[in-house]
């Protein structure tokens, strides 16, 4: 149930890109006609293969299905499975190691690969660029959010060529983290990407990007990407673009950007600045994509097991600012020490300031705006001046940084005609709350790579090794009894072994 969700949507985005792809198939007048396309896909970690034959099922299209994993135990289950829903015309069960499996098909790629491991796909990613067909489409599934978020950020370096932060805003980051990662992996074969849909939900992140191959496209992908500047006081960030691109004539021109756009105390509060990155600064999401998955879904709700949950999403992403990153209201607050006003009255302040203001589905008290952090402050400080509290501000503190400055504009917070968004008039499902305690991935499956009888013999032999050695450096160290059940018995070694 947990993934309930994550598959909803994957046969939706699909769907719809099948779809997509029958119409740019006429436009471009292909001999063969955009109704003949006939879609190729690949699941590289299938596990059970569930997704598969939910793909098989429900997806009108598909040519054919390759589910592979390298566990035994879970390729007959893939072929179990296959058989009792009677796909087996349309799915293959393969087991292969999935980075080697995509590298043989560079000449017959894939229209669509799924990757949803247990962790981090970025040992696949790289594979996964170079076996995907033109224009096909990539779905990467990430859970590993404790690095992703800033736990681990050397980790995540290491792993996704980002340094993460710890921020509110960490899991816009950890989108924007994986976009650039996949990103500089098809930028290194001629090839760029174009995020469709980038959503943040639950315990994991999920992108749906398009593959292109173009080399003057790549060269503009300097502009794409941009580091972080934090702030380690009030949390106020700025971004740095990795470089610019201008026209000139027909073409354009590609140069380094300028900076660095901050110094190194913040200028609201005077702590020092973190830094992080390469993140993906361009948008997550292709909102005319988004606006007919939302037409398909609601075309078919009964379809979809979680439809409520999805449109409510998918309708937060219609309004969402394709701006990077956000603030949490509350954390703005509590940082000069202050009441939170409510989020009609902070978004109507910004309204009545001409700048634009939506929230963000990856977190319910999010801000997303384009508006400067002076202007963001100074209705802090403002509300903070209309709301004094007793309590005096510590000397050095961020709250003492901040309010040493006078608010430099009148700010309003009377109610903006537009400070409440369409979703949440509409009273959509945006933000599900858990159903249950413990919602989120369970332990990793204990599935074994090898057959049975292979397996048991491993089980018998653990740590006979390390026995045998404390036995020899202590000689006075009691012989180990033999237990008469079997489970836990040490057999001597052979001699072939």
């Amino acid at each position: 149930p947990v993934q309930e969700f994550n598959r909803d949507m994957s046969v939706a985005v699909i769907q719809e890109f099948i779809a997509l792809r029958r119409e740019e198939a006429q436009q471009e007048k292909q001999a063969d006609g955009g109704s003949q396309l006939k879609v190729t896909v690949l699941e590289a970690l299938a596990a059970s293969g569930l997704r598969s034959i939910r793909y098989a099922l429900e997806i009108e299209g598909i040519e054919r299905i390759v589910a592979n994993d390298y566990s035994v135990q879970a390729v007959e289950s893939i072929e179990r499975n296959v058989e009792h829903n009677k796909v087996a015309h349309l799915v293959t069960p393969s087991r292969a190691e999935a980075a080697l499996l995509m590298h043989s098909h560079k000449a017959d790629r894939f229209d669509v690969i799924d990757l949803d491991p247990y962790g981090s796909p970025a040992m696949f990613l790289d594979a996964a660029v170079q076996a995907v067909k033109e224009k096909g489409l990539l779905l990467v599934t990430c859970t590993d959010m404790a690095i992703l978020c800033g736990n681990s950020s050397e980790t995540c370096r290491a792993k996704y060529g980002a340094v993460s932060l710890k921020s509110k805003c960490c899991h816009e980051m950890a989108l924007r983290i994986v976009l650039q990662s996949i990103e500089s992996h098809a930028n290194r074969y001629g090839r760029y990407t174009v995020p469709l849909l980038a959503l943040s939900v639950d315990f994991y992140v999920r992108v749906f990007v398009r593959v292109y191959t173009g080399a003057a496209v790549v060269k503009r992908s300097t502009s794409k990407l941009g580091m972080v500047y934090q702030c380690s006081g009030c949390e106020s960030f700025t971004l740095q673009p990795l470089g610019r691109c201008t026209e000139k004539g027909t073409g354009f021109k590609c140069s380094p950007a300028q900076g660095p756009p901050v110094g190194p105390s913040c200028s609201h509060c005077g702590h020092k600045h973190h830094v992080g990155g390469p993140i993906w600064i361009n948008p997550l999401h292709d909102v005319g994509f988004v606006r007919r998955l939302i037409d398909r879904v609601s075309a078919n709700p009964e379809l979809y097991g979680t439809s409520k949950r999805m449109l409510g999403i998918l309708h937060l992403l219609t309004e969402e600012l394709q701006v990077p990153l956000y603030f949490l209201l509350d954390r703005l607050a509590s940082t000069v020490h202050v009441s939170t006003p409510s989020m009609l009255q902070f978004r109507s302040a910004l309204l009545h300031q001409g700048y634009r203001v939506s929230f963000s589905h990856a977190c319910k008290n999010s801000v997303k705006t384009d508006a400067p952090m002076d202007v963001i402050w100074d209705i802090i400080r403002t509300w903070k001046l209309q709301h004094p509290s007793n309590k005096a501000l510590e000397p050095g503190s961020p709250a003492e940084g901040i309010m040493r400055t006078q608010p430099k504009a009148t700010v309003n917070f009377a109610m903006h005609p537009e400070a409440n968004p369409s979703s949440r008039e509409q009273q959509l499902l945006r933000y599900q709350v858990n159903p249950e305690r413990y919602w989120g991935p369970k332990a990793r499956a204990k599935t074994s790579l090898w057959s049975n009888k292979e397996a048991e013999k491993r089980q018998r032999h653990q740590g006979k090794r390390k026995l045998r050695a404390l036995s020899d450096a202590d000689p006075k160290r009691p012989a180990q009894e033999t237990c008469q059940q079997g489970a836990h018995t040490t057999p001597e070694p052979t001699e072939n072994e």
